[in-house]
């Protein structure tokens, strides 16, 4: 699959890329990546014909849309299609009283969630001035779900159904933005907005994949019925469909559990059959639908980027999707990439 290729964001007006650059990893999650390796990405996944970039406030309390903007500022504007999100509100601070975890040499802000129409609208401002561009495409409203808000989800969705969403709306019915949308965890999150607002597309971190396929229940039918685009991150879920089944595995953020374990475990032996990469399998599944129109992923070093776009384009016989199905290993009604 070609990882430049591009496709049409559902019913909106851009197109991105089939392989888009996520920058939670340069805004310093965990561990710091250099200003020089930062840059160095964004130049590679550009002169690779990347396209799409995915920023947010929350990435490194900033920092992730100051490289961003750094990085890509004289880039032709119109040659790139870039979305941030809305939903937390930056304010400076002295280091010394920022509690930066899980952020690492990050930028002095602290980060105060904020779902009302000021705010939003604040937060969309407060982007553009640290990207220093004249406009991002996409806006989505971020960490709306169970993972991020827990037992306060529900009164944190009413009011981003009301306060952002009356922002975002204006935005776009004013031609400001092209597209919004919402970026969480769960599809299931993703699924209720759609079914109260008209959002034009979605972020969903690690829940399409070869590992969880339950968004094909009634999310994603009701993504193609609308002519809303979902584009996925966190394909690898979190790290085993990149690693493989080996001792210290992560799922989801922890150990992997026995059962996927084995599951992977099964699924590498097919791909062994055929000499073709896990990972490479596990990206071009979740682009193979057709509501899903590409997949970011977050990379920190050089190295790693240009092997995900190996991994992207990366030859796979048909018949080793088959297989899969034939072993339940995927979801019969799946779509996968064609010959």
């Amino acid at each position: 699959m070609n990882p430049t290729q591009r496709r049409k964001l559902g019913r909106v007006d851009l197109d991105v890329t089939a392989f888009g650059f996520g920058t939670a990893p340069v805004g310093n999650i965990f561990r710091a990546v250099p200003e020089v390796e930062s840059d160095a990405m964004f130049n590679a996944a550009w002169d690779a014909g990347v396209r799409y970039f995915d920023t947010a406030p929350m990435y490194g309390h900033g920092l992730s849309e100051l490289r961003t903007g750094q990085s890509l500022r004289w880039k032709n504007r119109d040659d790139f299609v870039l979305s941030s999100k809305v939903g937390r509100v930056l304010k400076p601070a002295r280091r010394s009283d920022i509690k930066f975890a899980p952020w690492v040499d990050a930028a002095p802000f602290t980060m105060h969630f904020d779902y009302s129409y000021g705010g939003t609208m604040r937060s969309f401002e407060d982007s553009l001035q640290r990207l220093g561009l004249e406009r991002m495409d996409i806006c989505f409203i971020h960490d709306i779900d169970v993972f991020t808000r827990g037992t306060d989800q529900p009164a944190v969705f009413k009011q981003a159904m009301d306060g952002c969403w009356k922002a975002l709306e204006k935005l776009r019915s004013e031609g400001v933005v092209k597209a919004i949308g919402v970026g969480v965890n769960e599809w299931e999150v993703c699924h209720e907005a759609l079914r109260q607002r008209d959002f034009d597309c979605f972020l969903l971190a690690g829940r399409y994949t070869l590992l969880e396929q339950d968004a094909l229940d009634e999310f994603l039918p009701l993504c193609e019925q609308r002519g809303a685009a979902v584009v996925v991150g966190g394909g690898f879920n979190s790290g085993i469909l990149a690693t493989g089944a080996k001792p210290g595995a992560k799922y989801n953020y922890a150990p992997a559990p026995a059962a996927i374990m084995k599951r992977v475990a099964d699924i590498e032996a097919v791909c062994a059959q055929y000499q073709v990469p896990l990972p490479a399998v596990a990206l071009q599944f979740v682009v193979a639908h057709p509501a899903i129109p590409s997949f970011i992923a977050g990379t920190r070093t050089v190295e790693q980027l240009e092997q995900n776009l190996r991994w992207f384009a990366h030859p796979i016989p048909p018949e080793l999707w088959g297989d899969l199905k034939r072993k339940g290993l995927l979801r019969e009604d799946a779509p996968v990439p064609s010959a």
